[in-house]
């Protein structure tokens, strides 16, 4: 079946979490996708591995459904290569440090003139622009000058880090949309440009709501652990047996869910009780409320409370520990977390593409080994023959 990306080439030079994040996106939608890594493989495929002379589990996870190969682009005969690989080419992504393309001679403006079709598509930390340009980022630098660290952890505690990839796979999601917008305009101007997102700024637009604090207070938004200043009852709950992850999240927005809620804790009288009317309202008992639900949650496993408050239509969720999720029945029904074979590390469950075309369903392979395309992606695009391949082994080059 056609793929929504179909015919679109993507040279693919990043490494780590963000850019790939974008790339693998491109590649489940249908793009084909080249890696390109340097001869010794990018940092993400061996530096976080848990066994030495293996892909990182980190690089399988970021990299499925990519074709590999190697090129040394500080070499002049590998610049050359990937220049020709340009011309054939649909868009560019790159998160490298501030300024590497340029001093490789493959800035935006040296590959629009080799290609004007080309989108090139950069991941930076802060963007090229601002007092913060030069500067380095990775995840938790970007959460932490974007606000999310001051806004989360509880309200006695530190600033705490967001585990979720808010800085890496949000810029990388942000980069794919505006890639896919500047495919869309080509159709109608015939010429590329130039896509830029910087984490910073990708974690302020996550957060965006949040920042409603500093309007209406003039004051920061606050911690608040995992309670909601706007809303209660909201909160996690410990379930039976006590477990580190046994708990529940509950989260009631309007009457109905209130009074469903309260009937099962066995506090019926609660849900017609004009103090206890509005969300709003209940923020002010919010350790009478707490305290009420737990008492109910402490005698049910996180599953039983997730089966019977949801069934009420009551807004809920265990909290699964990453095990769980990756064995979880629902997303397996849903193909979310399907299994894959690596040729040297076995079988093993992978998460798929969340975003559901139905005309073009998704497929997921894993990721490649380092160099596995070289012969397919050379010698179906740039021509050339086994011997010359190695040739280029030999001079270092792939």
């Amino acid at each position: 079946m056609p793929k929504a990306l179909d015919g679109i080439r993507v040279l693919d030079l990043t490494q780590y979490e963000a850019g790939p994040s974008c790339t693998q996106m491109l590649a489940w939608l249908g793009a084909e996708v080249i890696k390109i890594e340097a001869p010794g493989g990018e940092p993400g495929r061996t530096a976080l591995s848990d066994k030495r002379g293996e892909d990182a589990w980190f690089f399988l996870l970021l990299n499925s459904n990519k074709k590999g190969v190697t090129l040394n682009l500080k070499t002049p005969r590998g610049r050359a290569m990937f220049e020709e690989l340009v011309k054939a080419a649909d868009v560019v992504v790159e998160n490298m440090g501030p300024g590497a393309m340029d001093r490789l001679g493959l800035g935006y403006e040296s590959l629009r003139r080799l290609n004007p079709r080309v989108i090139a598509a950069s991941v930076k930390g802060f963007g090229s622009t601002g007092p913060y340009a030069d500067y380095k980022s990775f995840e938790w630098i970007a959460q932490a000058m974007a606000g999310a660290m001051s806004m989360t952890g509880s309200p006695d505690g530190p600033p705490t880090k967001a585990i979720g990839g808010l800085a890496d796979t949000g810029a990388g999601l942000h980069t794919a949309i505006g890639i896919l917008a500047a495919i869309v305009q080509r159709q109608t101007t015939g010429v590329g440009q130039q896509v830029e997102v910087a984490q910073q700024e990708a974690v302020v637009n996550l957060l965006r709501i949040h920042l409603r604090e500093s309007y209406v207070t003039g004051k920061p938004a606050p911690r608040q652990g995992n309670r909601s200043a706007a809303a209660c009852p909201s909160n996690i709950y410990r379930c039976r047996p006590g477990g580190s992850n046994d708990y529940v999240f509950v989260h009631c927005a309007t009457v109905e869910m209130w009074t469903s809620l309260v009937t099962i804790c066995g506090r019926p009288e609660l849900g017609d009780d004009p103090r206890y009317a509005d969300r709003r309202d209940r923020v002010q008992f919010m350790d009478e409320i707490d305290a009420m639900i737990e008492a109910w949650t402490e005698k049910h496993t996180k599953h039983e409370a997730l089966e019977i408050l949801a069934g009420a239509g009551i807004p809920c969720g265990a909290v699964l520990d990453s095990n769980e999720v990756l064995a979880d029945p629902h997303m397996k029904a849903r193909g979310m977390i399907t299994e894959l074979e690596h040729p040297r590390r076995g079988k093993y469950p992978m998460p798929a593409n969340p975003v559901r075309l139905s005309a073009s369903p998704t497929e997921v392979v894993r990721a490649p080994l380092l160099g596995e395309h070289n012969a397919e992606i050379y010698g179906r695009l740039l021509g050339y023959d086994d011997k010359e391949l190695e040739q280029l082994r030999r001079d270092g080059v792939v």
